[in-house]
């Protein structure tokens, strides 16, 4: 097993050294080569294939091992006093934004490619969020402006934390109802705030320990154990292990980083995670590629063009629905952030999780994995130009 992963590292470490040096964003090269590699047969590569494709394999190193080190990666570096001045847009995109997404696209695939109630409201919380490991690994690639690029950054931390909220609430969701909508608001409310009520209290402790030590390597590992034990600790829970992180990452990057750390663990610390995120999205394309080449799109073909079309077109007016209301976003960014609402892992490794007894889960596959790949090799290629296009700087 361990042969296995460092085979895929080798792997995915190669095909990110070549789209730098043809200076592509190498999420879509490392989903091209999962693609390849998955549909090629290759004997030496075969049981890493199988072993690589599992569903638990994925769904357990994405969600688990590679998330937490990511978001708490992002969350460490963003920096608290431009999320507050960008609390207004961030809050309307993450919060307003992805429910209006979810409403959307739910509604027109129920109504338009007649899919359930149950798949309708399943796929919109799957589409309801951007990506943060897609967004944060292109949008950084890029040198956007500052206050741009943390919005951006801003909503795809805090939307997908709403958005597994949505999707845990629309895989038991079998009917509509005046008791079933107040249940789920109320299902809402408690995992969003037991999230930010854990994260918050172990990043505030965190901090005060770090106040006490004065050793970089401690500090490294006391961060670790903030990120995987929040995650944890709030799914046992049943909260937001999502939020919990993102949190208690922004409560010790500021707060800690101002009471305790000194400027060489500051320095390493982020070394230390700028190396583990960087190692994690580099395996998790790769490993979204081979997922993809074992999915089933045959006789789906108009249905996933459809969600294509449904997802992109909900996306672009959820965007400037919502930040109708915020006066201080120049009309030129909105299409980037709307085209840039990029799809990735987070969906995949929560479709995967659909029990194999509902009968809908193989086409929410089709349409999940369609979208995601039409995603990272349409528009993660294209958002430079549009950027062009746009003259933003």
């Amino acid at each position: 097993m361990v042969t296995y992963w460092v085979i895929l590292l080798a792997i995915a470490v190669g095909v990110v050294f070549i789209a730098e040096k043809m200076k592509q964003p190498y999420p879509t090269f490392l989903v091209v080569m999962g693609l390849i590699i998955g549909l090629i047969p290759i004997p030496a590569l075969g049981e890493i294939k199988s072993y690589a494709a599992n569903d638990t394999v994925f769904q357990t190193t994405v969600i688990f091992i590679f998330l937490s080190a990511l978001l708490g990666d992002a969350a460490l570096k963003l920096p608290f006093d431009e999320l507050k001045r960008n609390k207004k847009s961030i809050s309307l995109l993450a919060f307003l934004g992805t429910f209006l997404t979810f409403l959307l696209v739910a509604a027109s695939t129920y109504f338009f490619l007649h899919l359930s109630l149950q798949e309708a409201l399943i796929f919109g919380a799957l589409m309801a969020a951007t990506d943060p490991v897609s967004v944060l690994s292109i949008f950084k690639s890029m040198g956007l402006n500052k206050r741009l690029s943390i919005v951006v950054e801003g909503e795809s931390l805090a939307n997908d934390g709403v958005a597994v909220v949505l999707f845990q609430i629309a895989v038991v969701t079998t009917a509509l109802s005046l008791t079933g909508t107040l249940n789920a608001l109320l299902e809402f409310l408690k995992v969003v705030s037991g999230g930010i009520l854990i994260g918050g209290v172990f990043g505030l402790l965190a901090s005060r320990i770090t106040s006490k030590i004065d050793h970089y390597l401690v500090e490294t590992g006391l961060s670790m154990v903030l990120f995987y034990g929040t995650f944890q600790l709030a799914e046992h829970f049943d909260v937001s292990g999502v939020i919990s992180v993102v949190v208690g990452g922004v409560i010790l990057g500021t707060y800690g980083r101002n009471v305790g750390m000194s400027d060489l663990t500051h320095e390493k610390v982020n070394s230390f995670w700028e190396t583990i995120a960087f190692l994690s999205n580099a395996l998790i394309f790769l490993l979204v590629g081979l997922e993809v080449s074992r999915i089933d799109f045959l006789d789906k073909g108009w249905l996933i063009v459809g969600s294509i079309l449904i997802v992109l077109l909900a996306r672009f007016l959820a965007v400037y629905i919502s930040l109708a209301f915020d006066k201080s976003i120049p009309t030129s960014w909105k299409p980037i952030i709307s085209w840039g609402g990029l799809k990735g892992s987070l969906s995949i490794a929560l479709v995967l999780g659909i029990t194999p007894e509902f009968e809908g889960k193989n086409l929410l596959l089709a349409m999940t994995f369609s979208n995601v790949v039409f995603s990272l090799l349409v528009q993660g290629t294209t958002l430079k130009k549009l950027v062009s296009f746009l003259n933003v700087k």
